[in-house]
């Protein structure tokens, strides 16, 4: 699976690619930071952001886009240059009938590290370990991207593997056993939903 992951921004907007295999290793194709200069007018920035989006779509093909879901911040600026630039990705990949997924943060952390409060020196970490790196993507935007995409490849591949797994009805062709950060992801999920379950008993 060829997955596009986007750290959205204005200013700077993280774009990585990866190929996923079956048993859920993952490997890098691309990974760039598109800017746009904040001397030009908005119009003029989104269309140099989604010019660069649309090149890398043309050269690697993926079969899905992964963006960071937007959430609040105190800077209301950075929150506008993000759902724009959202915006312009999702138009993008839907004229090319590509699905879009949205992540959290914590859910992208929780994938990746297993952690759901993970700071981005561990999710950088974590993504050069994934990929085999020698070094740490940077800056954190090409990290982001490529966390999101590796986190949307794992999540919508590796549910049904994990359930086999579990259900002890994979074999080894079938589905390879989950990776540390995934068998810690998958135990943080659970553990939510217990906590989820016994809040709305109290309720």
């Amino acid at each position: 699976m060829r997955v596009l992951g986007i750290d959205p921004g204005l200013t700077r907007c993280g774009v990585g690619v990866v190929d996923v295999e079956p048993n859920r290793t993952a490997r890098l194709v691309d990974v760039v930071v598109l800017r746009s200069p904040a001397g030009l007018d908005t119009p003029r920035r989104l269309a140099r952001i989604a010019d660069g989006i649309e090149a890398i779509l043309d050269e690697h093909r993926p079969e899905a886009v992964a963006l960071e879901r937007v959430f609040a911040r105190s800077d209301v600026s950075t929150i506008m240059g993000t759902a724009q630039i959202s915006g312009v990705a999702m138009l993008i990949a839907a004229r090319r009938a590509l699905p879009v997924a949205m992540h959290t943060p914590s859910e992208v952390k929780a994938a990746i590290t297993g952690y759901g409060r993970a700071d981005k020196a561990q999710v950088g970490a974590m993504v050069a370990r994934i990929l085999g790196l020698d070094a740490v993507p940077k800056p954190a935007d090409a990290a982001d991207a490529l966390a999101l995409a590796i986190c949307h490849a794992w999540r919508t591949g590796g549910v049904a593997g994990a359930a086999m797994v579990e259900a002890g009805s994979a074999t080894t062709a079938d589905a390879a056993a989950p990776t540390p950060a995934q068998r810690a992801w998958l135990a943080a999920e659970r553990s939510a939903a217990v906590s989820g379950a016994a809040r709305r008993l109290k309720e």
